[in-house]
């Protein structure tokens, strides 16, 4: 078993970026280095990198979120990037939703340790969730799964008009022209491609920004959503 690096000290663009939570910032990176390893949540060979690669590259994510929205992280994993989102942007309400429980176990113990009050655990999967989490504004993704089938599983679960914020590396214009068709049938009306961090992360971070109108995953969510929201109802006036 290959044994964990030492997490380096925080670098100076993370007081920058995180501010008064900039403690609460270095404890989550303690958590990742330390718990995240010994659980298999993170690569040992990752804690070197932490700070720019993992912790950066998320938080700069924030540039892009409108204030006072609500956000689901899809596939939250270790929580990234919806706990460093979170840490800079307490006027979120932001689910992390991830469907193994020793995830959800670790999310659920950082989320009350750091004393994120804005931040739900969710376990589950998005197919299995859609139409009892409430449609959100903004979903986020980060190393979940290629853009056409990370777009079946988020979309649906936006509300009319939202957009999707997934972290991407060097082919995300590859991905966005492979996933046309299957976007435009989740009901995708605009795709682009948008670089974060400046000043922050070396190289900048990118995102791709998945746009819905009116019905987010097209006809056959809808009347999913819509079934699902039914049976709610039944369920409740029993």
């Amino acid at each position: 078993m290959t044994e964990a690096a030492e997490l380096p000290p925080a670098p100076d663009e993370a007081r920058t970026v995180f501010g008064e939570y900039f403690p609460e910032a270095v404890r989550y990176a303690e958590l990742l280095a330390d718990a995240g390893v010994k659980r298999g949540l993170i690569g040992p060979r990752e804690v070197p990198r932490l700070w720019e690669r993992h912790l950066l590259n998320c938080a700069v994510l924030s540039e892009v979120v409108s204030e006072g929205v609500t956000v689901c992280d899809v596939g939250s994993g270790a929580g990234l990037p919806g706990i460093p989102l979170a840490l800079v942007r307490p006027d979120l309400k932001i689910t992390l939703l991830e469907p193994l429980l020793r995830r959800t176990n670790f999310l659920q113990e950082v989320v009350e340790l750091l004393g994120l009050d804005h931040v739900t655990v969710v376990r589950g999967r998005a197919e299995e969730v859609l139409g009892t989490l409430q449609p959100v504004h903004v979903v986020t993704a980060r190393a979940v799964a290629p853009l056409d089938r990370l777009a079946g599983w988020g979309v649906p679960l936006l509300r009319p008009y939202g957009e999707m914020l997934a972290l991407k590396g060097d082919t995300a214009a590859e991905e966005i022209n492979g996933a046309r068709a299957a976007l435009s049938r989740l009901g995708v009306v605009e795709t682009s491609v948008l670089h974060v961090g400046e000043g922050i992360v070396d190289p900048l971070a990118t995102v791709v920004r998945v746009e819905v109108g009116e019905s987010p995953g097209g006809v056959r969510f809808a009347t999913k959503r819509a079934k699902a929201a039914r049976a709610g109802r039944a369920r409740r006036r029993r």
